[in-house]
């Protein structure tokens, strides 16, 4: 029984769970969603199953429709995490039960029972009931339940999460032997890495309702082709440098280009992956050959002993300048920082010490797609050149990133005129073509303006408030106060356009939570190429908030010299919103950076009217970035 997925959609409210998936899974074959908590992966089984219909898109289970068909029609077997066996059941009327309500003959359904409960291992134990049952065997219980009448597909959602260690890994190799032998088709939901590489056939990697890559285990670890694949499955190090003359540079480091490589324009970015057994360390210098690229020398930071293999943190004197993704191992830092692990007992390995200087080399990298700042521009309607649009595509333009040009409609009959107006003034962006689309939604701006946001996987979003190059007023607009307060992630808001981005201001609280505008500043300036200075306001006369706020701005400045950005820092004592739309003025910046609570973390709501009430108090284009408390 194969499985097919056609841009399948599910969303809840003004969230999307499940956006535009399509999937193609073959008869027999065992595939693993994996994906971390929100992303999407126990909704499709839902789907999939008929406990949720989509709003958009289809299903089909060989080659037929079952989109909209009751559960019960569908032929799919459910297994959950929390087992669901009926507790007044015992184990043999628990897997009977399918049977029974389907009028199997008492012979044949004891028959079958007898079968899977030898298959799952709990021959002899059909008359337990539910509390006389340890947490593995009241999974092999709900497992052979399911499997009792013969699914076309078998569907899985976390079944061992609730199952310590030992448990888990048994269950997983039963449920493989068991999969093999029956040939069922079958997905697993999974946020365990191990256990999606253990079971499955091929990997499906989801992020927040998208699936991002698909893959087998092997070609999803060794090659994935987007960071956040090579990030979140199995772990490295990501480092970004520049294309130089045909080659790599990473810091004062260069390696070689790999011909497989995705092309790269001349001086761009480049996204290098190479996973912590390829990083090799010795105690003398290395030299280059075939298979080996010297990285320079390395001090040990931190070493954990994890059984067979020893983890080590490496400061990579050599790869100063070259800006870590992964992993990030302290904030303000200004060297490049790199995981390797070592078997523990192999006679080759060094006995390694804090501090020891040590040389490194890279046996295999790999070289992630280039991709730039994903922008999403609101556009009024009717749509007309204006500010959003002009600095917006300014930001793309200098990021080399890619955007979207997006108008809301009220009525369903406006959309052709509002999508022809759009094409036009997308034609006639400083954006190539290629880096610029034009779409139009009908509804409530507001919510579907956060839809596309989350749907599209965008990095900003950029929207205009009241007022006109002719008519500049200190007004906000009931739309962008709405996605400013609502967003989960940055949201830029002008109502005037400036010519270039040559200066930027980033205001910054003292502590963890400065750290998040100070990085989505300083990644602007980077791209940009512009100038940043830090800004902190004194809001006590405190000496313990002083030297916070002074040593917070130090970590600052070396973070953003690690990005190669000119900058310098103040602090200056005053009220808040006043005073930096002073400063933003006297400095004739061309974005104001600043941070805020983000809506699922506001506790704090007088941070959040303090953002809106910048951004009212200035006509500078304002960025606010969403920060935890």
């Amino acid at each position: 029984m194969s499985i097919r997925l056609v841009g399948l959609t599910k969303r809840f409210t003004d969230s999307v769970a499940v956006d535009r998936v399509s999937l193609e899974i073959q008869e027999g074959e065992l595939f693993t969603l994996l994906g971390t908590s929100g992303s999407g992966k126990s909704t499709i089984l839902r789907l999939i199953a008929g406990l949720i219909l989509p709003d958009d898109g289809r299903i089909e289970l060989n080659g037929r429709d079952v989109t909209m068909l009751p559960p019960q029609a569908r032929g799919a077997g459910f297994v959950f995490q929390n087992y669901s066996i009926f507790r007044h059941m015992t184990v043999a009327e628990n897997v009977e039960f399918g049977l029974r309500i389907r009028r199997v003959p008492a012979p044949d359904r004891r028959q079958r029972r007898e079968e899977l409960l030898d298959l799952v291992g709990l021959s002899g134990l059909q008359d337990r009931y539910a509390d006389q049952l340890s947490g593995g065997q009241q999974q092999r219980v709900a497992l052979a339940r399911a499997l009792a009448y013969h699914p076309d597909v078998l569907l899985l959602d976390e079944p061992f999460g609730a199952l310590d260690v030992q448990i888990r890994a048994q269950l997983r190799r039963s449920l493989k032997e068991i999969q093999q032998q029956l040939r069922v088709t079958t997905i697993l939901v999974t946020h365990d890495q191990e256990e999606a590489f253990e079971v499955a056939d091929r990997v499906g990697v989801l992020d927040r309702g998208h699936l991002v890559e698909v893959g087998t285990a092997e070609a999803l670890y060794h090659h994935p082709r987007t960071e956040f694949a090579a990030t979140f499955v199995g772990g490295g190090n990501v480092l970004v440098g520049w294309e130089e003359a045909g080659q790599i540079k990473l810091g004062q480091v260069l390696l070689p280009m790999p011909e497989d490589a995705p092309q790269h324009e001349p001086h761009a970015p480049v996204r290098v992956l190479f996973r912590p057994e390829n990083v090799l360390i010795q105690e003398r210098a290395l030299a280059a050959a075939s298979g080996l690229f010297p990285l320079g020398r390395g001090r040990v930071v931190r070493q954990v002993f994890a059984g067979p293999l020893t983890r080590v943190t490496l400061e990579g004197e050599g790869l100063e300048g070259a800006r870590p993704l992964a992993p990030m191992l302290g904030y303000g830092a200004p060297a490049t920082f790199i995981e390797a692990v070592l078997q523990t007992d192999a006679p080759s390995v060094p006995s390694l010490e804090s501090d020891q200087k040590v040389w490194l080399a890279l046996r295999d990298y790999h070289v992630l797609a280039p991709t730039g700042l994903k922008v999403l521009i609101a556009v009024d309607d009717p749509p007309s050149p204006q500010p959003a649009v002009e600095f917006g595509s300014l930001l793309v333009e200098k990021t080399g990133g890619v955007a979207t040009l997006l108008t809301v409609v009220a009525n369903e009959e406006d959309r052709p005129r509002t999508k022809d107006a759009l094409e036009k003034l997308r034609t006639t962006s400083p954006v190539a073509a290629p880096r610029l689309e034009a779409k139009v939604r009908r509804g409530d701006s507001t919510t579907e303006i956060l839809l596309e946001a989350q749907e599209g996987l965008y990095e900003v979003v950029v929207i205009g408030r009241r007022g006109s190059r002719q008519q500049p007023s200190l007004g906000f607009g009931t739309t962008a106060r709405r996605v400013l307060t609502r967003a989960h992630l940055p949201v830029l808001v002008l109502q005037t356009a400036r010519p270039h981005i040559g200066r930027i201001l980033i205001c910054t609280a003292a502590g963890e939570p400065g750290k998040v505008d100070i990085g989505f500043g300083g990644r602007i300036a980077h791209r940009t190429g512009a100038q940043a200075a830090v800004l902190h306001i004194a809001r006590t006369s405190s000496k313990e908030a002083a030297k916070r706020a002074e040593r917070h701005l130090r970590q600052a400045q070396r973070f953003l010299s690690s990005l190669g950005v000119e900058n310098e820092a103040s602090i200056i004592r005053g009220p808040l919103v006043e005073t930096i739309a002073n400063e933003a003025e006297r400095g004739d910046y061309d974005l104001v950076v600043i941070g805020a609570p983000a809506p699922q973390t506001r506790r704090n709501v007088r941070s959040r009217d303090h953002a809106a009430g910048i951004v009212g108090a200035t006509r500078r284009p304002v960025l606010v970035v969403p920060m935890p408390n």
